[in-house]
């Protein structure tokens, strides 16, 4: 009887500590894998900086066509000089590239437009994300 007893309490000891490591274990992984749903500052904050990376984006493509139209008004000129030396002032040659410098020049004026808007865009995203991580904090 004394051994029967003593088995009983052992294996309900080990049941009941089988039993608690399991839970453990089961509830271990579930919290590490999928966190709680994010807050909604947490969601403005991450959209916030996407949209900081966007503008980065567009600002450097927007200097490259900067760069790329001013190239293009340079050539324009150096070919307005000689049409101008062998053709005269008044020719068609030279009108149309007189043309195709003004149409240059609006195209690096709209890039620069862009560029400037971009880094509003920024700015603007920045304080938003600055304004939410102040909300996050002082909503913990």
């Amino acid at each position: 009887m004394n051994i029967a007893k003593t088995i009983r309490r052992s294996a309900l000891g080990l049941a009941a500590m089988g039993l608690l490591s399991v839970g453990a274990w089961a509830q271990a992984p579930a919290a590490a894998s999928s966190p709680a749903a994010p807050t909604a500052q947490q969601r403005d904050i991450r959209h916030d900086r996407r949209n900081i990376r966007q503008d980065r984006r567009d600002i450097r493509s927007d200097k490259r066509d900067r760069r790329a139209d001013q190239r293009d008004i340079n050539h324009d000129r150096r070919q307005l000089a000689r049409s101008n030396a062998r053709n005269g002032v008044n020719s068609r040659r030279s009108q149309a590239l007189r043309h195709d410098i003004r149409s240059d020049r609006r195209d690096r004026r709209a890039d620069t437009r862009d560029i400037h808007h971009d880094r509003r865009n920024i700015r603007q995203n920045r304080r938003e994300v600055r304004h939410d991580v102040r909300q996050s904090r002082h909503g913990r």
